[in-house]
């Protein structure tokens, strides 16, 4: 996972548990938005997304196929 990628989806995870977390967001939805959220902040954090790997995209520069 690149760095533009990681950085994008640790912002998404903040905007994410930020509306579920302040009501603004609530019930089933919030539930879902803040589960959503945590993925993305684990993935952002561990820098590899399982589900890029199961259908073969990459965003890491340094990581190209031949």
């Amino acid at each position: 996972m690149g760095g533009a990628d990681r950085i994008i989806r640790l912002l998404l995870a903040i905007i994410m548990a930020s509306l579920a977390l302040t009501g603004l967001v609530s019930g089933s939805a919030g539930v879902i938005l803040l589960a959503i959220g945590a993925i993305f902040l684990l993935t952002s954090i561990v820098g590899m997304c399982p589900l890029y790997s199961l259908i073969g995209f990459n965003t890491c520069a340094g990581n190209k196929p031949l």
